[in-house]
């Protein structure tokens, strides 16, 4: 690599604030990188643009990746946000930047952004996905749920997801189901629906099941996003478990069960 620093400009193609991650690699040419740089800008307004730049050598660690992993093909690109990395030269002038390419850019409206920490949200319920877990074709992502909030919160079955691609639209034919046996068992995803009150300050959980099988039935399917929300008329959360679907159709959705005391 010529050079240790890159620049990139990021614009949000669409019509909300949105929290827009940037996951950089090496494209196959010129020097390789030591680590995949990643970027976040949140709350970029509709048609903002911003600049940054990010350290290709002695930065931070790669992050965690998702389940569904990156995609080893060609990159789909955001049709909501557009990403240009370059590298600055001698002079400080940007230039393409040689080695790296953009791997993944993922968005979500800020008003819908997932939160593990920092301010309560408005609705005083956190709700994110984890990094999830993968084997031999099973992935089992957990949604986390906080009560951060002053008053009680009774959950009573399954959280409400809804599958959505790229451009936050939902996918066509698939289908959610209830309980994590409904696609493997063993997950951890089983327990029975049951209502229970989360405290201030509680916490529950829940998971998402699915299995990348494919067969020449149709084609795979592969959505970055899920809208979830905790109870039927919550506050929507938008995580990014990067579901591939495979040509199954079908995710399942485990209870809410309590955690902790």
């Amino acid at each position: 690599m010529s050079a240790d620093c890159l620049e990139y400009e990021v614009t949000n193609r669409g019509s909300e604030p949105a929290d827009v991650a940037v996951l950089f690699g090496w494209s196959g040419s010129g020097g390789r990188l030591s680590v995949d740089p990643s970027v976040t800008q949140r709350a970029l307004a509709p048609g903002a643009s911003v600049r940054g730049r990010v350290q290709l050598t002695g930065g931070p660690v790669e992050p965690d990746r998702p389940v569904g992993g990156v995609p080893t093909g060609p990159v789909r690109p955001d049709p909501l946000v557009s990403v240009a990395p370059s590298s600055s030269g001698p002079s400080g002038a940007a230039r393409p930047a040689p080695g790296v390419k953009v791997v993944r850019v993922r968005s979500v409206p800020t008003a819908e952004a997932p939160s593990e920490g920092g301010a309560c949200p408005a609705s005083g319920v956190r709700v994110y996905a984890d990094r999830g877990d993968a084997a031999m074709g099973l992935r089992v992502v957990g949604l986390h749920l906080e009560n951060c909030g002053t008053g009680d919160l009774v959950l009573d079955g399954f959280p409400q997801v809804e599958v959505l691609d790229e451009a936050h639209a939902a996918v066509p034919g698939v289908r959610t189901l209830e309980g994590g046996s409904a696609i493997a068992t063993g997950t951890g995803a089983d327990a029975p629906a049951s209502r229970f009150t989360v405290p201030p300050g509680g916490r529950a959980r829940s998971s998402l099941v699915w299995r990348n099988t494919n067969d020449a039935s149709s084609d795979p399917v592969n959505a970055p996003y899920a809208r979830v929300r905790a109870t039927p008329g919550a506050a929507p959360v938008m995580v990014t478990p990067e579901l591939d679907l495979g040509t199954t159709g079908k995710l399942g959705v485990g209870a809410w069960v309590p955690v902790g005391p």
